[in-house]
């Protein structure tokens, strides 16, 4: 996170009950969320890549953590880009990523089914009325994953999420398209701060 958790809990005053977490990696985050009295059990975590969701239920056996390419479509093939640092896997192909940061490849193509949140809360019986910040880390499908959300949206106080200034990743939605379709949600960005001049960085939203 770009922003510390502990700077917006701070500076807003956040009173978070618990976590939705799309894009987990390695749970980075989960050390950060457990310091603000976060339960674990009501801190669940969606990653697409399925070794990283093994590994990480190898070193906690006790994870909220589901499988799960999200779109805005449900049940469509998508071809998933695997890169070389893990992080910068995506849906999309580069776009001025390969620019920014040209040390990244991608070095690996799978098949994979596409969710959306809805969906998969439903499914998976996620107690998304407990969960009250949002954070999405999907390198450019963002904006997607936010409308699969459907009704369940209404229950999430605040967001964070990674925003692009350009097109880092093929198709990526821009940082003002965010802005205006969580407008509409009721939600105001409140913080933001770019990675340099390399066209992505973290947005905050609190509903109003």
């Amino acid at each position: 996170m770009l922003i510390p958790l502990h700077k917006l809990v701070n500076h807003f005053k956040l009173s978070l009950r618990g976590v939705l977490h799309v894009g987990a990696h390695e749970c980075e985050e989960q050390n950060s969320y457990l310091q603000h009295n976060i339960d674990n059990n009501n801190i669940y975590w969606i990653e697409a890549m399925e070794d990283k969701v093994k590994l990480m239920k190898e070193r906690n056996k006790n994870l909220n953590i589901y499988q799960a390419v999200i779109d805005i479509d449900n049940d469509k093939e998508v071809t998933f880009n695997i890169a070389d640092n893990g992080q910068s896997s995506s849906i999309l192909e580069f776009g001025t990523h390969s620019k920014h940061h040209p040390q990244v490849k991608m070095i690996n193509k799978v098949k994979l089914k596409t969710i959306r949140l809805d969906k998969l809360i439903k499914e998976k019986k996620i107690p998304i009325e407990k969960l009250n910040f949002m954070n999405l880390d999907i390198q450019g499908k963002e904006l997607d994953a936010l409308k699969s959300m459907g009704d369940y949206i209404q229950y999430v106080q605040y967001i964070y999420t990674e925003v692009n200034t350009e097109k880092v990743y093929k198709d990526c939605a821009l940082l003002p398209e965010i802005d205006t379709f969580l407008k509409e949600k009721g939600f105001v960005r409140v913080a933001c701060q770019m990675w340099g001049n390399c066209g992505w960085g973290d947005a905050f939203y609190i509903r109003q």
